[in-house]
């Protein structure tokens, strides 16, 4: 049962850390935050994949997690789920730019979920999992997605939020601080070029504002101030710069309802989120205040904030973005996590002969 300590083997392709620059791990937003609760709920962790906090970054922290690259004993298989990426991870391992990620993924499915029938949860925060897939059908597998509105059979598991920062985020303080930047965008151009050129591009074209991320294809917007990507420890400063950002998603997401990092990385720092009315779900994200329905309206969003910087107005608005962040606290991620965990186990117990162990 959950109730006892569960060993999870955990396999994230990504960071604990602030990692390198040169990467598009969105994940060290909130996965130390998952790993942490998880732990503090009880249960061991194991990575399964390289240690690229070590690898990569030199930032030694096996003095507190732990990495096997073996197929050590675990009691359930926790996947941030990796997709077939052409040029990176379907590669021949040793090939220039090749990351092990997927062939990992398979060692750690066909050793645990398929030969030993681990319970398996996927979390699929990029929504790559086909509707179709086998692993999908297996007893012991549930998949979890990030969004308010999960796919059929999928269970919603937002990216998480530490309770003590939600509880200590003051409006107030948030609203007096100075923004010179009226208008930042951080993140990648990764399937978002649709939202970009109806929502950010009209206000980019009038206000001052800075892109930071990988932006590769950018001549439809000459007016741009790309900066490439940004150190993720600066994250936090380009938002506590500047008033307003707006919320760009893939229409996958939007679609779903999975918001990003981006909102509360924003909200948090006092950043207002200015937000597509066509995203579902759009109202438990963000006030009405701060919803656009096009580019006009971003502008029109922009300038009123402009306007109210620093009044009641200001901190208010500030006040219900925070309100709203309540569906990502972690301890509603880490009772949901666990409800699914419990339910895997039991069936899994269930299925086992009266003399058999307990899996391991």
């Amino acid at each position: 049962m959950v109730g006892e300590q569960m060993r999870i083997g955990y396999s994230c392709w990504g960071f604990l850390g602030p990692g390198v620059t040169d990467t598009p791990d969105g994940g060290r937003s909130h996965r130390r935050t998952l790993v942490n609760g998880l732990i503090r709920a009880g249960h061991d962790i194991v990575f399964l994949q390289a240690n690229r906090d070590l690898t990569e970054a030199s930032h030694n922290l096996t003095g507190r997690y732990t990495w096997d690259s073996g197929l050590p004993e675990i009691d359930a298989l926790f996947l941030e789920w990796r997709w077939p990426i052409p040029g990176r991870n379907i590669t021949a391992c040793g090939t220039d730019g090749h990351t092990c990620d997927l062939h990992r993924q398979v060692q750690l499915v066909t050793g645990y979920t398929r030969g030993q029938r681990v319970p398996t949860v996927i979390w699929d925060k990029d929504l790559q999992l086909p509707p179709g897939h086998p692993l999908r059908g297996l007893p012991n597998v549930a998949v979890c997605e990030p969004a308010l509105l999960p796919g059929p059979g999928a269970a919603s598991l937002l990216f998480p939020v530490a309770d003590a920062v939600l509880d200590a985020a003051n409006p107030v303080a948030l609203a007096a601080e100075p923004r010179p930047l009226p208008l930042v965008y951080i993140g990648n151009q990764y399937d978002r070029d649709g939202a970009f050129g109806a929502y950010f591009a009209p206000a980019a074209a009038r206000f001052a504002h800075l892109v930071a991320g990988k932006w590769t294809d950018t001549s439809r917007w000459p007016h741009l101030n790309l900066t490439g990507r940004c150190p993720f420890s600066e994250v936090s400063h380009l938002y506590r710069s500047a008033l307003a950002t707006v919320l760009l998603l893939p229409d996958r997401y939007a679609r779903a309802g999975q918001m990003t990092q981006r909102l509360f990385e924003a909200v948090l720092a006092g950043c207002l989120p200015i937000t597509p009315a066509s995203i579902a779900c759009a109202g438990r994200f963000t006030p009405p205040a701060l919803h656009a329905a096009d580019g006009q309206h971003v502008i029109d969003r922009l300038r009123h904030a402009q306007a109210a910087a620093g009044t009641a107005w200001h901190v208010e608005t500030i006040a219900a973005c925070l309100e709203r962040l309540g569906i990502f606290r972690l301890s509603r991620q880490i009772a949901t996590l666990n409800r699914v965990l419990e339910r895997l186990t039991d069936a899994s117990c269930a299925r086992l002969p009266a003399t058999s162990p307990r899996p391991r």
